[in-house]
């Protein structure tokens, strides 16, 4: 893990699209602003479990749909 200290208004760069800047720092909290293409998906980590741990659960239950299908029969 790479460990920086940085200031308010400091920034960090990841790759050649993606700025990571300190916006304040106040007592043991830090306000953190993210500079990133659209293309590029940005979560708290709390929520991106929550996301990833949804599609495990939707993946799983698409499991059943070739069986779903089998009984219906394709689509004419």
């Amino acid at each position: 893990m790479l460990v920086l200290t940085r200031k308010p208004d400091q920034s960090i760069m990841v790759g050649t699209d993606i700025e990571i800047v300190i916006l304040e720092v106040r007592g043991e909290q830090v306000r953190v602003g993210v500079r990133a293409p659209r293309t590029v998906s940005v979560h708290r980590k709390e929520v991106y479990e929550q996301i990833r741990d949804a599609n495990v659960s939707a993946s799983a239950s698409d499991s059943s749909l070739p069986m779903v299908v089998d009984l219906l029969g394709s689509p004419p």
